[in-house]
Parts: structure tokens; C-alpha cells; sequence
């Protein structure tokens, strides 16, 4: 049964018990866009409070992507604009964030191909994550300027040992071995098989027997034999003493790392930096609300409209931050980003 759609970002249906959404934007390799968010969000609560609907899954039309991320473009251009929709975004994008994360029943992401940012977002917060074959997750934010946001300040911090803080500061991509053993999937099921798994969990009566009977063993996980090197390194206590450690380690790995961070935003690293430390401790909405403080700052400021000019308008690979280098940032610039807002992110408080 269809209950409504807009064919040109998402669809939704009930087949069986479950209410299912279907990003359906593959050309952009399914980006979470405002009206993509402003569809799922009443969606959610009107699945939340029918009887008829036992559980929701989320998937993704095409191939290549679940989603790459956000509508990093309509981003920037509402930014250079001075256009409120920026904040807007990040305001009802974060929202269902939060719902998804305190959805009362199992809410459960078949995620094949590359998931990222925003993509993250509508799926990592979910009570099941099924990587498909394809799956490649990243959190690349401080390549364009921004920072590991969609609530990467609650579940990074919250990886083994300091694996959440190497992925969000160097934008790493991993596979669904290491997805799977890092605790970002829940279970691996074949890609052959996500459509036979699609149709038994529309009339599952448990959700998690019904998973468990097609899942399989995700395979190697490279990123989680790494452990040992990234705790070494990355434990240290500020972001100058982790570069500090890589440029004493003569190691490949380490001077790999270092040269990729050494092409990130210094503002975007060391916000992150802070931002993970800090989410560590904070509950969940709490972060959302630092997030959300963050992101309204990014509006003011320069590199993440450098970024996106340099990565997805001119594609010359060259982007030039402001500040240029770490040591040029001052404590109170970075400060600054998480100020409170006059007007904080408004979340209902937590119900379970």
C-alpha cells in the first residue's frame, strides 16, 4: 500500500508490518536534501503511533550509494546567498536525527554501497544496521571544512578505543568488515540477498531472528587489527600532541596519516577534536544541541564554502583555509563555534 511519495527524493509504503522509505535520488548518489528530510519526519511519527506498523527499514534505490551524505551544494549556495536555509538544514536535519534515534520500535537501514555524512544520519542511529557487500562508510567532513555532525559527537567518541577519533578527524573510509567489528553495522547480510531479507522482514514477527537467519561473517577488518597504533597515537591528549606522536613515528602508516592531515581544514580539526572529546560524556541530544551550535557558526564562516568550492564547483583539489595552519588558530576561535545559541536546537528529552 502506497501511503504518499515525492518520486523526485523519497518514497514511502507499507508492505506487511513494516513501514518502509526508500531514498530515491540515485543520480546524486541518494544526498539527504531538505525535502527529503521534511518527508521523513512527519512519516516517522505517523509510523511511530499506528498499531499497523511494527517496524520501519530504510534502503536506497541504485547501486552505488545508500547516501554519499548531504545536499552539500544546496549548501553552499544558500551560505554565499547569506540565505537562513542553511541553518535551516541543519536544524530539521538534526531533528530526525534525534527521532530516529529515540524511535520506539526497530527501525532497521540496509546500507550497501557508500554511506557518508547525512547518509550516516538516517541510518547509523537506527536499532538495525545491515551492511551489504558494497558497504563503505566514511565520515569525511574535515576535508571540506566542516565536522563529523548527524550526531558523530555521541557514536564516534563511543567506537573501541580511539577509532571514532581517526575516522573523524581523517575522513577514513572503511569497509563492512571493519563497520561490522567497529560496532557502526549490526550484522553483514550478502548484497544477493538484501531482497529476500527485504521481503521476510516486511512480515517478520522478530525482527532479530529474522536478520540473524540470512547474516554472514562480514570478513576482514583491517582498520580493527590497526588498533594498537591508532590508540598509541591517537589517545594523546590534544590534537598537537597527536601530530606531534605521527611525525615521531617513521612508520608508513603514520606518515600516511600525517600527510592527510595536513590537507584537512585546521579550523575543521581542531573543532573536531574538541567536539569528539567532549561527546563523550554528553548524552545524546545534548550533542545533537553542541552540533547544532557548531554547524550555525560554519555559516559565518570561510572554510566550508572553500571546501565545496574546492572539492565539488571547481574540483581543483586546492583549497585554501583560513587559517592556513593549526598554530594560527587561537583557543577562543575555536571557542567560539560552541558558544550556546539564543536560540538552541529544540529536542523532545530523551524518553528511553
Amino acid at each position: 500500500m502506497q501511503v504518499g511519495a515525492d518520486p523526485k527524493t523519497v518514497l514511502f509504503e507499507v508492505r506487511g508490518r513494516a513501514g518502509v522509505i526508500t531514498l530515491n535520488t540515485p543520480a546524486t548518489l541518494n544526498a539527504v536534501s531538505l525535502a527529503m528530510v521534511h518527508a521523513m519526519h512527519p512519516q516517522l511519527l505517523a509510523w511511530a503511533a499506528d498499531p499497523d506498523v511494527a517496524h520501519v527499514i530504510i534502503r536506497a534505490a541504485g547501486d552505488r550509494a545508500f547516501s554519499a551524505g548531504g545536499d552539500i551544494r544546496a549548501l553552499y549556495d544558500w551560505g554565499r546567498a547569506g540565505d537562513e536555509a542553511f541553518c535551516a538544514f541543519f536544524h530539521d536535519e538534526y531533528r530526525i536525527n534525534a527521532a530516529i534515534k529515540r524511535f520506539p520500535k526497530p527501525y532497521i537501514a540496509l546500507i550497501d554501497g557508500i554511506v557518508m555524512g547525512g547518509g550516516v544520519g538516517v541510518s547509523i542511529h537506527g536499532s538495525h544496521r545491515v551492511a551489504g557487500d558494497r558497504m563503505t562508510f566514511a565520515m569525511p567532513e574535515t576535508g571540506i571544512g566542516l565536522f563529523p555532525d548527524v550526531g558523530g559527537s555521541y557514536f564516534l567518541p563511543r567506537l573501541p578505543g580511539e577509532t571514532g577519533l581517526y575516522l573523524g578527524l581523517t575522513g577514513t573510509r572503511i569497509a563492512r568488515g571493519d563497520a561490522v567489528a567497529l560496532g557502526l553495522a549490526t550484522h553483514y547480510v550478502p548484497s544477493s540477498a538484501h531482497p529476500a531479507l527485504m521481503d521476510a522482514l516486511c512480515e517478520a514477527q522478530d525482527v532479530d531472528a529474522c536478520i540473524k537467519g540470512f547474516a554472514g561473517e562480514a570478513g576482514e577488518a583491517p582498520l580493527t587489527a590497526q588498533r594498537g597504533v591508532i590508540d598509541r597515537h591517537f589517545s594523546a591528549a590534544t590534537l598537537d600532541a597527536i601530530i606531534e606522536s605521527l611525525k615521531g613515528d617513521d612508520d608508513e602508516w603514520a606518515q600516511k596519516c600525517l600527510a592527510g592531515l595536513e590537507t584537512k581544514s585546521p579550523t575543521s580539526l581542531r573543532i573536531t577534536f574538541r567536539q569528539l572529546r567532549e561527546g563523550r560524556h554528553l548524552e545524546f541530544e545534548d550533542a545533537m544541541r553542541m552540533e547544532y551550535r557548531i554547524a550555525s557558526r560554519i555559516f559565518h564562516g570561510h572554510d566550508f564554502f572553500e571546501g565545496i568550492r574546492a572539492v565539488v564547483i571547481e574540483k581543483d583539489l586546492k583549497p585554501r583555509w583560513e587559517p592556513a595552519t593549526l598554530a594560527d588558530l587561537r583557543d577562543q576561535d575555536v571557542a567560539s563555534y560552541f558558544a550556546p545559541l539564543d536560540r538552541e536546537l529544540p529536542l523532545v528529552p530523551a524518553s528511553r
